[in-house]
């Protein structure tokens, strides 16, 4: 569904979606509806019926070195995916009811953080978004009575007129002694810079080391509680620096897309539980965090956040142009700082998607995939001990899995060459596997979508591709969320010259990797100097 043209319209329909949020998601059957459990009975039998019908391929002579290679890594990956679901488990049912219940315990005897400083960054904002994410703050302002400073990041005047009518309209009743809104416009271009300015506004201001420190960004749209569900950890916890929260995604755009994007929440939830089981997140969503205030006084974490880079060499030392949370997360790893993930406070992501469905998801798996390769390098030489084993592994996996991904549907096109029908056991493999990991999935989502297996293989399958390029491209960079910035595109002899090396380096692995999978199940002979 593509966005409303009018604001009225507009905001009507953000309305009409956000009652369908409200309430507490259901459990268990009661997202299913009987036509929902109807195809599935259907698919599944008819996954049976293939398997006893159609000649099992996977043991063949000629092919059974190639099942071995596909199931032990199917092992593998699928009992990662297992382990995370045990961990989000656990932290589920046993350690966060007790974290919630210290939490709302501080928070009823009356603590409060001494001051709450929030800093958002916008620019040209959809007005109705910017209108309801201020009217969503305000309104938990006006609530909890935690006085407040708003900083405001903008790169022109657009969003400032739109958010300061608002205000002068819809907060009458709030004082300057609760809230005191400030604007920060930008004097050079990109959202990093525009959050350091805001970050030296703040210590200009006399922040206090125990005050709050929210990092939202202009298209995140508060739920129900937001502050009372975050600030109230920081009480409950003196060791607690850093949080993030769960997120919902309103999307207007192609209805493949909205999908997609549930689903990738969905997964977003599973693993941040699991990985909070361990004090600490694999990013602080730059959506919406919270942070302690001590460590704005620091001025190497504003520099981080501002000119945060990588010394490559290929490509030289080159700025990140994106990823902030991905910075500010790696900063409260180097300080062996305490994370955690907050489940039951929602932040809404309003997605307007107006260029081509499948050009907007792969400039998303460029950005976050280059924001995760980027930063993982470095975070991995931080060593276990300082991250925490699991958490390590987990950075160490998502550069080993870009790969393992695409051995299996590599060799099961290899294999068609030696036993055509292999591709076919394989394909009905692809599809039982996937509909038991969305089983997993439909326990972190509020609707069940039977698309999702088939745009989970996809989302792996394009996405391993892409982490593929980019860690031969770290420099390249493109966001068109905030003025179509681009960067490692330069047009000069020594940039045509990395550029050229880094498609060398592209191809050679590639071919590597394809040739020896062929020369593993004997497609190709093995060279003579083996």
């Amino acid at each position: 569904m593509s966005a409303p043209e009018n604001d009225y319209a507009f905001g009507k329909d953000l309305t009409r979606r956000l009652r369908g949020f409200q309430g507490p998601p259901r459990r268990g059957l009661a997202k299913w509806q009987a036509r929902q459990i109807f195809l599935l009975a259907v698919a599944l039998t008819g996954l049976f019926y293939l398997l006893v019908s159609t000649q099992n391929r996977f043991f063949q002579p000629d092919v059974l070195q190639i099942t071995l290679v596909i199931g032990a890594l199917g092992t593998w990956r699928f009992g990662w995916w297992f382990t995370h679901a045990v961990r989000a488990e656990i932290y589920r049912r046993v350690k966060w009811p007790g974290m919630r219940a210290r939490a709302n315990c501080v928070w009823q005897a009356g603590w409060r953080p001494r001051r709450l400083h929030i800093q958002m960054t916008t620019y040209f904002e959809e007005p109705a978004i910017t209108k309801r994410v201020i009217g969503s703050i305000l309104g938990q302002i006006r609530r909890e009575r935690i006085p407040t400073t708003l900083y405001i990041g903008t790169g022109s005047a657009y969003d400032e007129l739109i958010i300061r009518s608002f205000v002068e309209t819809h907060a009458q009743d709030i004082s300057d002694d609760l809230a005191e809104l400030v604007f920060i416009r930008q004097n050079q271009p990109g959202k990093r810079m525009a959050i350091g300015l805001i970050l030296r506004a703040i210590n200009r201001n006399g922040v206090h080391p125990d005050d709050l420190v929210i990092f939202m960004d202009g298209d995140a749209l508060y739920g129900q509680d937001v502050l009372e569900k975050t600030l109230s950890m920081f009480g409950a916890d003196p060791e607690l620096q850093a949080l993030t929260t769960d997120e919902e995604v309103i999307c207007y755009g192609p209805k493949w897309i909205a999908n997609w994007l549930d689903m990738r929440f969905a997964q977003r939830r599973l693993a941040m539980q699991s990985h909070a089981m361990s004090d600490k997140v694999l990013t602080l969503t730059g959506r919406m965090s919270v942070f302690r205030a001590q460590h704005m006084l620091s001025e190497r974490f504003i520099r981080t956040i501002e000119a945060d880079h990588l010394d490559h060499w290929l490509w030289g030392r080159f700025r990140f142009l994106s990823g902030d949370d991905k910075s500010t997360w790696y900063h409260m790893l180097t300080r062996g700082s305490k994370m955690t993930y907050v489940p039951d406070a929602t932040v809404f992501t309003i997605e307007v998607i107006k260029e081509n469905g499948l050009e907007r998801m792969i400039q998303n798996f460029r950005r976050w995939s280059g924001n995760m390769l980027r930063n993982g390098s470095r975070a991995i030489a931080l060593g276990p001990r300082r991250v925490k084993p699991f958490i390590w592994w987990c950075i160490v996996d998502q550069r080993i899995a870009m790969w393992t991904m695409m051995v299996s549907p590599t060799l099961a096109i290899l294999a068609a060459f030696v036993d055509p029908l292999y591709l076919w056991s394989a394909l009905i493999w692809v599809v039982f596997s996937r509909i038991v990991l969305c089983l997993f999935l439909f326990r972190y989502s509020r609707t069940v979508d039977l698309s999702w297996p088939f745009i989970l293989y996809f989302n792996q399958v394009i996405n391993a591709s892409v982490k593929i390029f980019m860690i031969f491209h770290l420099s390249k960079q493109k966001w068109s969320n905030r003025g179509n910035q681009s960067a490692g595109g330069g047009g000069g002899l020594v940039a045509r010259a990395q550029n050229w090396t880094a498609k060398a380096q592209l191809i050679i692995a590639v071919a590597s990797f394809v040739t020896g999978l062929a020369i593993y199940i004997g497609l190709l002979p093995t060279p003579v100097w083996l």
